[in-house]
């Protein structure tokens, strides 16, 4: 009896449980036929342009910094001690003025035991002579003292040279913007004591590409404008233009300008060339950028599927992008559109 009774419970369980069964199965069935249909090969509508290069409708204008119009170190060219220093940071100095004394005592005691050497050869050179012509001496007698007088006078201006090379003297005019000696401190052959910087006149480097270089000419006058002081031009000229450019076909351009107004070395400035650029570039919309010109891509169309391309930009223009990299002239940029689009996805381009 409890047998059977195990039987018909076991049974009804398992039919129970194959009942629930079919009923999820047709429930998983009956809502997936309710879930609409999405075609993820669907064409989205997008505007789009083609890249072109276009010229840049602004003043030639280039950025660089001013930089010295020469500068020099102060080195030694002979070896010794420092007696005297005549410089300190920021002292103005002429060109051959002495900087830097060296010990010379020992070299000024040769120079005068030289000198009266010179001076006993130099009557021993006149009275040789009078004997040779009273046929009291001999002609290599007189040779010899002639020779020893002007080794003398030689070596004497050798050493006065060495003394005059111990003064160590200002290489250019300018000013000290450098100092690393100080008296007493023993110094050798090529030690570099200073350094001094020619502030009088300024220059700017600066790259103009191929298109605008051919409209500039040496002793051009341009105008220089530095931010430090708003509103205010400074008259420069170009002083150099490069017969070489560059693997991007940019050429370099110095400028100088007299330094009347107090500039410095480093200060960044903007150098107008007072005539419009002929310069061509890639540019595209703003609006065709997907986020900002911080993280610049855009959507490129190819063969109605469009692509993610990461971009190098330029100067902003307002409503248009420079693009230095990443398109080509002939690309087919998406304009609108964009929020819909991902990688890979089909379009439809419409006017």
């Amino acid at each position: 009896m409890k047998k059977t009774t195990l039987i018909i419970l076991t049974s009804a369980v398992a039919i129970i449980a194959l009942i629930g069964f079919r009923l999820v199965s047709n429930k998983e069935k009956i809502d997936a036929q309710k879930k609409p249909v999405v075609n993820t090969n669907v064409a989205i509508p997008v505007t789009t342009i083609q890249v072109e290069e276009t010229a840049v409708s602004q003043q030639l204008v280039k950025t660089g910094n001013l930089i010295p119009f020469r500068e020099a170190n102060i080195t030694a060219t002979t070896a010794g001690k420092v007696t005297k220093v005549n410089f300190n940071l920021g002292t103005s100095v002429r060109q051959g003025q002495t900087l830097v004394e060296l010990d010379n005592h020992l070299k000024e005691l040769s120079l005068q035991a030289m000198q009266l050497n010179i001076d006993k050869l130099k009557k021993d050179v006149t009275r040789y002579n009078t004997l040779l012509a009273g046929n009291a001496t001999t002609e290599i007698q007189v040779n010899e003292t002639k020779y020893n007088y002007e080794n003398a006078v030689n070596q004497a201006e050798q050493i006065q040279k060495q003394i005059q090379d111990a003064n160590v003297k200002a290489p250019i005019g300018g000013q000290i913007v450098q100092k690393a000696i100080e008296p007493g401190v023993y110094i050798t052959v090529g030690s570099t004591l200073g350094k001094v910087l020619d502030v009088s006149r300024l220059k700017v480097n600066v790259l103009v590409n191929e298109s605008d270089v051919y409209q500039l000419r040496n002793g051009q006058s341009v105008r220089v404008m530095a931010d430090v002081f708003p509103g205010r031009a400074i008259n420069g000229q170009i002083s150099y233009i490069a017969p070489q450019g560059t693997d991007e076909h940019n050429y370099p351009v110095e400028i100088t300008i007299n330094n009347g107004s107090g500039l410095k070395a480093g200060t960044f400035v903007n150098v107008d060339f007072s005539q419009k650029s002929n310069q061509k570039t890639l540019q595209i919309p703003r609006i065709a950028l997907v986020e900002s010109i911080k993280n610049p891509y855009v959507y490129v169309v190819e063969n109605n599927v469009v692509h993610q391309r990461k971009l190098s930009v330029g100067r902003d223009f307002g409503d248009t992008i420079e693009v230095i990299g990443g398109l080509s002239a002939g690309d087919v940029v998406v304009t609108t559109g964009q929020l819909n689009l991902s990688e890979g996805k089909p379009v439809q381009i419409t006017k």
